[in-house]
């Protein structure tokens, strides 16, 4: 079945309605059939998770929500260069940093690729379409100290800070995202081979190595915490659960970060996407081989999990500065 084929079949079951005031109904309109079977593609021919789909889809909804209220226009494919400069200059009036800019240009480049294969003989006015120049923010890691601090911190007089404790031990034990915890199922924890089965981005699977800790944590929870809980059908297979049965929020595991941080008297700035670059910046601090933790991550380029050995040089850096004679 052809792309075409499949993504009109699709997109009959997947509306995606736009919201805005002021804005040009007849525009949108026109904006809206690309736009569904844009998301079609996105689902169908590359597998994307719904959280990467909407982040495609909200930024073509700003081109379309640019055209519908500033200057007619026919639809996506008679968009010229000149306009996508205007639609840049537009965005930047609204003070949307150059990080989101970065993104939002990077979703629209992606949506006319998508054109040009249901359309062969359009044009891409994206060719010539320059990105904002953006600084590469380092994150921000928890020293091997910090995150002592914050383990006890936890009350384990608790049952939910038995639970905490195993989640924290988790996402900095296996490098998790906070989506990958809380979608973590007890049908893919493979403790005897030492090992958890991870969806990633793209729903895409990995197995990540899980250490001794981690596993003893987590398996006191599920033996001693999980099992008294009046478990929801739907969450039957997932492991950490509220205590009304229900998997978790990334709210709440957010919320549960924060809490311990303050307690912990940390004042960076973190969220548990901390843990996972944490845990890449112990490993590479410690000499591992920088395959291996991209494999863990799960990142498709080692590019990405190269900032781990530029952090680990501002480290060295930092410590020959605070040491050395010459520098005191």
């Amino acid at each position: 079945m052809l792309i075409s084929e499949k993504t009109k079949i699709f997109s009959t079951f997947i509306p995606y309605s736009f919201n805005f005031s002021r804005t040009n109904s007849s525009t949108l309109g026109i904006w809206q059939s690309y736009i569904n079977g844009f998301a079609a593609y996105l689902r169908l021919e590359r597998s994307l998770s719904e959280n990467s789909v909407n982040a495609y889809l909200h930024d073509v909804k700003k081109l379309a929500e640019y055209f519908a209220c500033h200057e007619p226009n026919p639809g996506p494919l008679k968009v010229t260069l000149d306009q996508l400069k205007d639609f840049l200059r537009w965005i930047n009036e609204l003070s949307i940093t150059a990080g989101s800019q970065a993104r939002i240009i990077s979703g629209i480049k992606a949506f006319y690729r998508y054109l040009l294969i249901e359309h062969p003989n359009a044009m891409d006015p994206t060719l010539l379409l320059e990105s904002p120049t953006i600084g590469r923010k380092l994150p921000t890691v928890l020293s091997v100290e910090e995150i002592d601090q914050m383990f006890s911190r936890i009350d384990l007089s608790r049952e939910d800070g038995k639970r905490n404790k195993a989640i924290l031990e988790t996402l900095y034990g296996c490098g998790l995202r906070v989506s990958e915890l809380t979608n973590l199922k007890i049908s893919n924890l493979h403790f005897v081979e030492g090992f958890i089965k991870v969806t990633g981005k793209g729903d895409k699977e990995r197995l990540v190595p899980v250490g001794n800790t981690a596993m003893q944590e987590i398996n006191y929870y599920l033996k001693y915490i999980r099992s008294h809980l009046p478990v929801n059908k739907v969450a039957e297979d997932v492991v950490f659960l509220n205590r009304r049965g229900k998997a978790l929020s990334r709210v709440m595991i957010f919320n549960i970060v924060k809490d311990l941080a303050q307690r912990a008297g940390i004042h960076k700035r973190i969220s548990p996407h901390t843990f996972r670059h944490s845990f890449a910046t112990h490993l590479v601090e410690g000499g591992a081989d920088l395959r291996a933790v991209q494999e863990m991550l799960g990142h498709e380029s080692i590019t990405t999990t190269e900032i781990y050995t530029h952090l680990d040089r501002e480290y060295l850096r930092t410590e020959l500065l605070r040491f050395h004679p010459r520098n005191m």
